[in-house]
């Protein structure tokens, strides 16, 4: 929308922290993008952007406009989808901000289901940690938000809780692979591997062992879980990861996972949800409910 042209300059120099970046992602010159600004602080009466020496940076007005600007687009989105549906068109645009675990099986499952129904939507998938996600949401880049035992998320409306035990996951060749479920104190008799302490998984685990006499001594760290996932095969040692996270036999021949006792680590929780008081776009909110159909049929839920 033509109108809403000014308020899309703004945030992306906000998002850019540069004029000239901001200029090559919207295709116009730097000199041009920079009369709007300065047509629109002299129209406020304040100036937006703290001119830096290699940028730019929001004043406190500018914080203060750009919320009420994110706002705006994101409204603009969601009545356009809404306008769309009017006529029998399923448009629009879909932003996730997720764990890592959800990006290399459930999700480009769960978009190209929807996108075989409805080919015209688009997304964008952001990797959030379970202290970032709720940024997110606060400041319109993302919809929907789908992490892993998060830390804090006082602004989130929950729509979901998966119940999401642990997995030990191993070469098909380890030893502990011929069992349907193993022990903690089994898993920390062999080297493991483990991801960084920002990720649920690790949270798990550290609470499992302070109620035990046993030790998390890592032989590899990575903040990757397929990294994590190739090295139990690479080096026949333990990684950890939970179900939704998980290849199918058929995709990763040779990774076997196992159920690590429930006894000895409880389940996790997967928070689905969006932005609380906040109205999805169309788009948005029928991908929910197509994901919250899948993981009410898959998933122990809340």
């Amino acid at each position: 929308m033509k109108h809403l042209l000014p308020l899309i300059y703004v945030d992306a120099v906000a998002k850019a922290g540069s004029i000239r970046k901001a200029a090559e992602t919207l295709a116009i010159t730097s000199t041009a993008l920079n009369r709007r600004i300065l047509a629109m602080e002299e129209e406020l009466g304040v100036p937006i952007f703290e001119r830096l020496g290699r940028g730019v940076r929001l004043t406190t007005a500018g914080e203060i406009l750009i919320d009420h600007i994110r706002g705006q687009i994101t409204d603009m989105a969601r009545v356009k989808s809404q306008i769309a549906d009017l006529s029998g068109e399923r448009r629009g645009h879909v932003s996730i901000a997720c764990s890592q675990a959800l990006l290399p099986y459930f999700l480009p499952r769960q978009i190209a289901i929807y996108r075989g129904e409805h080919p015209a939507v688009t997304f964008g998938v952001l990797l959030r940690d379970r202290a970032s996600a709720e940024q997110a949401l606060v400041d319109f880049s993302a919809d929907l938000v789908l992490v892993f035992e998060p830390i804090r998320m006082l602004e989130f409306q929950n729509l979901l809780n998966i119940r999401q035990p642990l997995h030990a996951v191993m070469a098909a060749e380890h030893p502990l692979a011929n069992q349907e479920a193993v022990r903690l104190r089994e898993c920390l008799r062999y080297p493991v591997a483990l991801p960084t302490a920002n990720f649920g998984v690790r949270h798990l685990l550290e609470a499992a062992v302070r109620r035990t006499s046993l030790r998390l001594d890592p032989v590899v760290i990575s903040d990757s879980f397929e990294f994590l996932r190739s090295h139990a095969i690479a080096e026949n040692i333990i990684a950890f990861q939970i179900p939704i996270g998980l290849p199918t036999p058929s995709e990763h021949l040779g990774v076997v996972s196992r159920l690590v006792d429930t006894r000895d680590v409880p389940p996790g929780l997967l928070y689905f949800g969006q932005l609380r008081g906040r109205a999805l776009p169309v788009a948005a909110a029928r991908f929910a409910q197509q994901m919250m159909a899948h993981f009410q049929e898959r998933f122990e839920c809340d």
